[in-house]
């Protein structure tokens, strides 16, 4: 077997059904999870409807660089959201969800020859890029996100020595628990860090659609544009339709950037046999076309978090994020899995401890004392999460058994 599979670490969601296993939830009380980031709101018909008529897709073996007019779809969707302008044919392709174009993508940039190789990771994090290193034969290297600066990596975390062995750097923004944005300043940093180490940026930016300010969040290949950057040399960003469009089992997504770094990726691609299906691409067509049901889902999750954020923030360190479905709140006592088991028990909601979505590094592990809640659900249930969570703080001690 692949012995790089032992360096792998459990997943967030494995641990806690480790930490929870002897927890008996409040029998008296519904159960409500917050812990998994998984839409909930309904699929627009708009795509089930393309899905269903898009059937006879099923006869023919997909190309693995996708449909033509998929791709200028995508294209057109990047121009109209971010005003850039990118080639279909050679800077496009689909992909079957960003979870598995994230992993790819590391393999298709890492030399498995460089045992030196360096992959920089905002922490806390989406563990698929930690995993997608370590398979990579890399070394993960975490750059953490500061409190104090609205959750943005400090990047100056990382030495010289290391960003001059880094192959691959992972960005996410909005991100992924915080719902912070990466500013146009804190991507000229990790431009100029990659002109003059050669690294690729992938920018993960899932959630960018799910937004409460009135200014959508800027996107990589945006930010490279207002910087003179064009070319977006060793630059791609990763985008899906799970959370914009509610239809997370369709595992439809895209990647976008630099032409050179799509090109040995389409390469990997063709081999890896990770061809999208006809018909999902007929119903990603009809779903990237259309805006109208994002704006939709959008003032949902608006509506949700006005309603639920100032009921937290009462009892708890949390405000409205930037960006994405996630609440990343700071529990009293800093224990995060003391909190989370706790109010599990007693209350029956699940949440997300923080410690699980990060690592120690630099001293700290900057999840600890925080707690990741998914307002996925309908607006009601969220909020007598949110009443059972202001509950069970209000009576909360850290530490007592």
């Amino acid at each position: 077997m692949n012995p790089l599979l032992g360096k792998l670490h459990p997943y967030p969601f494995e641990r806690l059904r480790e930490l929870t296993r002897d927890v008996v939830p409040n029998p008296a009380l519904t159960p409500i999870s917050l812990g998994i980031g998984e839409p909930r709101h309904p699929a627009p018909a708009l795509v089930e409807e393309a899905l269903c008529n898009g059937l006879s897709g099923l006869s023919n073996y997909p190309a693995t660089a996708g449909e033509p007019a998929l791709r200028e779809s995508i294209a057109a969707w990047l121009q109209r959201r971010y005003d850039v302008a990118l080639d279909a044919k050679t800077q496009i392709l689909p992909v079957n969800g960003s979870r598995e174009a994230l992993f790819s993508l590391a393999q298709a940039v890492l030399d498995p020859a460089d045992t030196q190789a360096v992959v920089v990771c905002p922490n806390p994090f989406y563990q698929i890029y930690e995993g997608a290193a370590l398979l990579g034969g890399a070394t993960p290297v975490f750059a953490n996100s500061d409190p104090a600066r609205n959750f943005a990596c400090d990047w100056g975390q990382i030495d010289e020595a290391t960003w001059a062995r880094t192959r691959l750097v992972f960005a996410c923004s909005p991100g992924n628990p915080t719902g912070a944005v990466m500013p146009l300043s804190e991507w000229q940093t990790l431009f100029e860090l990659s002109d003059r180490h050669g690294f690729v940026i992938a920018s993960d930016e899932c959630y960018s659609e799910i937004y409460f300010r009135e200014e959508a969040p800027l996107g990589a290949l945006q930010a490279a544009k207002a910087l003179g950057r064009s070319d977006f040399k060793n630059l791609v960003m990763l985008s899906s339709l799970s959370k914009r469009s509610n239809v997370p089992g369709m595992r439809s997504g895209f990647v976008a950037g630099d032409a050179a770094v799509m090109k040995a990726f389409l390469l990997y691609r063709t081999y890896h046999g990770s061809a999208m299906s006809k018909t999902i691409q007929l119903a990603s067509i009809a779903a990237w076309n259309d805006e109208a049901h994002v704006v939709a889902n959008r003032a949902e999750y608006r509506a949700k978090f006005a309603a639920v954020t100032p009921l937290l923030a009462e009892v708890l360190d949390v405000q409205l994020p930037d960006a994405g479905f996630y609440l990343w709140a700071g529990v009293p006592g800093g224990d995060d899995v003391d909190f989370a088991l706790k109010l599990l028990a007693q209350y029956n909601v699940a949440v997300l401890p923080g410690s699980l979505l990060a690592r120690s590094a630099h001293g700290i592990n900057p999840g600890a004392g925080r707690i990741r809640m998914a307002l996925v659900a309908q607006q009601a249930e969220c909020r007598e999460a949110a009443q059972r969570i202001v509950d069970f703080t209000r009576g909360y001690q850290p530490g007592a058994r």
